[in-house]
């Protein structure tokens, strides 16, 4: 399936975010690589104008890792933090040094490995040996 094709994704452009102030982090990333076709949600971190965009369609509560803040949409589809996971990059660094695909800016695959590592989740192990696997084979 195409990416724009994709339910998910296509609730996260009718927000029509402006692109250079967010970043799809999480598993979407996995979703855009083609490294996984399910994902439940999409994680996505914003800042300035995509974060005051987002604060006029829901409000702010405190995440489960208890670091910023999340605006739920689309019944939980869409979560918007305004920083992610303790120990990650500011959200600054994480928007820059995103990757477009299909024109929506998501987390480099290796950023992803790096956060799904350091948590260890057993949900994550899965996710860790097709991010490796995807590397190793694109790198050569």
């Amino acid at each position: 399936m195409e990416l724009a094709g994709h339910p998910l994704i296509r609730e996260l452009c009718s927000l029509k975010l402006p692109t250079a102030d967010y970043v799809v982090a999480g598993s979407g990333p996995l979703l855009a690589h083609g490294l996984r076709s399910v994902v439940h949600d999409l994680d996505v971190v914003a800042r300035g104008d995509a974060w005051e965009a987002v604060l006029r369609l829901g409000d702010p509560e405190v995440p489960p890792s208890g670091f910023g803040r999340l605006v739920s949409l689309f019944d939980g589809d869409i979560e918007v933090f305004d920083r992610w996971l303790p120990g990650s990059p500011d959200p600054d660094r994480m928007i820059e040094s995103a990757e477009l695909v299909e024109g929506i800016p998501f987390s480099p695959l290796y950023e992803v490995l790096t956060w799904k590592e350091r948590l260890g989740r057993r949900k994550d192990q899965e996710d860790v040996k097709l991010i490796r696997d995807y590397l190793a084979h694109s790198a050569g």
